[in-house]
């Protein structure tokens, strides 16, 4: 082995050890016409594209995987990249995917090993016969830092009989466009060469079962790891064995770590470790979701890409773990922050950013790829890049906040990060009571909203109390004035007589489930009998039962036909704030229903179904859990 191989970082080798014993004929090129080639009858064919999948990660990248053990969705070298795996928005042949199949397929079970990121799904037959598929992304902490290859690790072995398997590996390239230009073999690993990149799979079962999609049984434990083109300095059984085990290791005391409410445990610890893998953290960045273009209800066009940082999202995300003592991923998220701010100069900050810190994310179509469920279009890039979203400088303010407060921090901000973060709150107030495209991003309508103004008011007043705390009493007295100023005019500018409720815009008259932020961040009471007359009245206008649309209006696309998660989130939160903490409650419970068997929610859900809809997994959705059960549960005092 080479020098160079040898003094590889973690990271770069991806872990690996090993190198497979190459002679000349380990690379031939394979045959792609006879490694296509069908499988004999018995394997059921793939299931439909569901949102009943699993997520796995390691703060790299992600994969999700279906109910039985079928990698439908993978984007490579990161969460916004080429999806090598597309089945997901591919329904029927040429998808790119990765199933290991039981012959005569009859039941599956699937669920997560307690308190981590590593997803085990059981397949058996109709004889009862079955196997243990185990999937992850390892990630644990060597050599000074976070190790977290680009590699999907699975281990199968079997628990029932001598069942027989079939591995069915096709990667894809250029958004399903391209197959492998070439496979090569080795005496351990297979290479599939695309037009940009090189991927490898390492395993110690048969390469020319694999090759050539050859049912074989399985006797004993076999072991898949897929990634970049790096050969193993290790044996492969002994580094998957390994991986496994650290990899656990290191989800359980990170969850251990965690500020748990007394109720409703496992669902705030599967919504945080979701919500981890959402960070992207060589640069700090968090998706808001992980896929692109499941559409927010059948048939309806409205196909996003939601594979970039949102800096209102992102707010949210960083609040959510905040409040369960997980700082850590604020302090990736502020590293990221920070080059934003600085780099903006003071100027307009688009309201979402490539997790490279990227300012084009211009929107397009994949004509190739038919869509989830055969629902087009398929969109890469997002429009929302060019909009004027006025509530982004108070997210970003929010956002930041605590890191002046918060003594736990190795690297709290203080009085030389404090002006750049008050160039923030000068843009607040000079786009304060203009119009946006506001926080829904409607394309082809700009009013004054509220929760625009709502949020250039929370920039202020949390500068003055920033200020406050740096003892900086002249910055105080400024911070505070513009924001009594806001307050005062957001509540009477965007009362609606009429309605007896705050209108989604000033002088409007249409109703916006945003305006149940007011109470979140602090503007009004949640007592105040306006604010109590406005829940009412969306209760009336915007809910279908428990769930609740995001604005009554129609939009580009007409009226919304699914209910948005985070606003049914933000009407339990409001509920109980009010004293209505029983209907909360209730409410809750539902949404805890209509989580996937895994525990992870889309961005909506359709009322009438009960199905999940919109991009996954969202974060907003997943922060909605934490958040209203740390507001439900019963103190721990209380029953220890």
């Amino acid at each position: 082995m080479s020098e160079e191989q040898l003094s590889k970082a973690p990271e770069d080798r991806a872990g690996e050890a090993l190198a497979d014993a190459a002679g000349p004929d380990d690379r031939a090129p394979v045959d792609l016409q006879a490694a296509t080639a069908p499988g004999p009858r018995g394997f059921a064919p793939p299931a439909d594209p569901s949102l009943d999948v699993g997520v796995i990660g390691n703060c790299a990248y992600s994969a999700l995987i279906d109910a039985r053990g079928r990698a439908v969705w993978c984007c490579l070298p990161r969460f916004d990249g080429d999806p090598v795996f597309n089945a997901l928005l591919h329904p029927g042949e040429g998808a790119g995917a990765w199933s290991i199949d039981i012959e005569d397929f009859a039941e599956a079970k699937q669920w997560y090993e307690p308190n981590t990121a590593v997803l085990r799904t059981q397949l058996f037959d109709s004889a009862g016969q079955g196997i243990e598929i185990t999937d992850f992304a390892p990630r644990f902490y060597s050599r000074s830092r976070y190790f977290r290859p680009l590699m999907m690790v699975r281990r199968v072995r079997p628990i029932a009989g001598a069942p027989r398997i079939r591995v069915s590996l096709d990667p894809r390239f250029q958004w399903g466009a391209s197959e492998p230009i070439e496979v090569t073999r080795g005496s351990n690993h297979i290479r599939y060469v695309g037009p940009d990149v090189t991927l490898r799979l390492n395993t110690d079962a048969s390469i020319s079962h694999i090759l050539a999609r050859q049912p074989f049984v399985i006797s004993r434990e076999y072991n898949f790891m897929f990634g970049v083109d790096e050969t193993l300095l290790d044996g492969i059984a002994d580094t998957a064995r390994k991986f496994e085990q650290e990899t656990i290791a290191y989800w359980r005391t990170w969850s251990k770590r965690l500020a748990i409410p007394f109720e409703y445990q496992d669902a705030v610890i599967r919504a945080a470790i979701t919500l981890k893998l959402s960070l992207y953290e060589d640069t700090g960045a968090i998706v808001a979701a992980m896929t692109t273009s499941i559409p927010e209800a059948p048939g309806s066009q409205r196909n996003w890409d939601y594979r970039y940082c949102w800096l209102r999202d992102a707010f949210f995300v960083v609040r959510a773990l905040n409040s369960l003592s997980e700082v850590g991923t604020m302090e990736d998220y502020l590293r990221w922050l920070g080059n934003v701010v600085i780099g903006s100069h003071g100027e307009h900050i688009q309201p979402l950013y490539g997790i490279g810190l990227e300012r084009e994310l211009p929107e397009s179509f994949v004509e190739g790829l038919p869509g989830y469920r055969g629902m087009g279009p398929v969109r890469v890039g997002n429009q929302a890049q060019e909009h004027f979203q006025h509530d982004v400088y108070g997210n970003i303010v929010l956002g930041a906040a605590q890191a002046f407060h918060d003594h736990r921090l190795l690297a709290r901000a203080g009085v030389a990060e404090f002006p750049h973060l008050e160039a923030v709150g000068e843009r607040a107030v000079s786009v304060y009571g203009t119009p946006d495209a506001g926080m829904w991003e409607l394309r082809t309508r700009a009013r004054v909203h509220t929760s625009s103004a709502l949020m250039s008011w929370a920039a202020c007043d949390r500068l003055a109390k920033i200020a406050r705390t740096l003892e900086l009493p002249d910055r105080a007295t400024y911070w505070h004035g513009h924001a009594a100023r806001m307050k005062e005019e957001i509540l009477a500018k965007s009362w609606c007589e009429e309605r007896q409720a705050f209108a989604e815009s000033f002088g409007g008259h249409e109703l916006d489930a945003s305006i149940l932020l007011m109470v979140e961040v602090g503007l009004i009471d949640a007592r105040d009998p306006r604010f109590i007359s406005t829940v009412d009245a969306m209760e009336k206008s915007l809910c279908d039962g428990p769930y609740m649309r995001r604005y009554e209006a129609a939009d580009d696309f007409g009226k919304p036909e699914t209910a948005f998660n985070i606003c049914t989130f933000w009407r339990i939160d409001a509920l109980a704030k009010i004293g209505r903490k029983a209907e909360a409650r209730q409410i809750f419970e539902t949404m805890l229903a209509a989580r996937n068997p895994l525990g992870l929610l889309s961005e909506d859900t359709h009322p009438v179904t009960g199905e999940m809809w919109g991009n996954f997994p969202q974060t907003y959705s997943m922060v909605g859990i934490i958040n209203a059960a740390v507001r439900l549960s019963a103190p721990w005092d209380s029953c220890i």
